[in-house]
């Protein structure tokens, strides 16, 4: 009798077991229909960043480069040429900001008064071809003339004169019928130009060219032996041969024997992409080859 007793006894034995019992049978459905619910209604989700390379979470990486770091621009659109105070910046200030090399200082109207009085023309002109330790253009041959009289303007004007912006000169339109003739006609033009035009065949133009690679052939990879002297000649030396605005004087080795020690790879990465008051290239347009060759035609000097 004992022990049937024992089998049919209640496993609730106190009043807050039984209290706990009836929470448990309250709480315990409500959970699974909740649970049960959430698994009908809810989408399928995903880890955090499982879903990175999809074409929306791209796109929103990319939308702030997108939008501010690129223009889209056409290139065969007629070319933007540059406003004086911009030529200045990138090649004029080098010099005529401290006055080396004998470059009257921009704004001291003694040093340009005498200049002034020669007339916008000559002051253009010397610019365009050179003079003195001024290189054709300052030593960048891509300006337009309309961009190195821009800069002269600009120059003169902060220094007493009033000279008038430059003129765009507007190319004359091809009617048609007659697009081949004019087409002829200006090439014949050009010819005659450039047998007599001073600016043209300036030899400093002629030397910038020869290492720029206006008169190279497209596939040659290697430049000549004398390159790096040209380039020297074509736009260095109008800060290297004077010591202009701290440059390193050629042939001086006490104050090339500090740059010497941080190797060829330093001196070439400095020439190519600037250092100082310098600008990349010394305001040339030659290949990286080029002014490695000049970087190192200067350092010889100095061994």
């Amino acid at each position: 009798m004992s022990d049937a007793h024992n089998e049919h006894e209640s496993a609730i034995k106190t009043p807050k077991q039984l209290v706990l019992a009836i929470i448990a049978g309250f709480v315990v459905p409500i959970i699974c229909i909740v649970l049960l619910v959430q698994y009908v209604a809810n989408n399928q989700t995903s880890g955090a960043g499982s879903d990175g390379q999809s074409p929306e979470a791209i796109a929103a990486r990319l939308m702030p480069v997108a939008d501010e770091g690129f223009t889209l621009k056409d290139a065969n659109a007629p070319r933007q040429l540059m406003a004086g105070a911009d030529v200045y910046k990138a090649t004029c200030a080098a010099c005529h900001d401290s006055g080396a090399a004998g470059a009257p200082k921009t704004g001291d109207a003694t040093g340009w008064s005498a200049r002034i009085a020669k007339g916008y023309d000559k002051l253009v002109a010397n610019a365009i071809n050179g003079i003195n330790a001024m290189p054709a253009k300052g030593g960048n041959p891509d300006l337009d003339d309309i961009e190195v009289a821009r800069a002269v303007v600009h120059m003169a004007n902060l220094s007493g004169a009033k000279f008038k912006e430059p003129e765009v000169k507007q190319a004359a339109p091809v009617t048609a019928g007659t697009g081949e003739l004019q087409n002829e006609a200006s090439k014949q033009g050009a010819q005659v130009a450039s047998a007599t035009d001073p600016i043209s065949s300036s030899p400093s133009t002629q030397a910038v060219q020869a290492v720029t690679g206006d008169n190279k052939d497209a596939g040659a990879t290697k430049v000549s032996a004398d390159a790096g002297k040209k380039l020297y000649e074509a736009a260095c030396q109008a800060c290297h041969a004077t010591g202009a605005a701290g440059a390193p004087k050629f042939g001086d080795k006490a104050a090339w024997a500090p740059r010497l020690k941080k190797g060829a790879d330093v001196l070439h990465a400095n020439a190519i992409k600037g250092i100082g008051a310098m600008p990349p290239k010394g305001g040339a347009t030659a290949s990286d080859e080029e002014v490695k060759a000049a970087v190192d035609y200067l350092a010889a000097s100095a061994k």
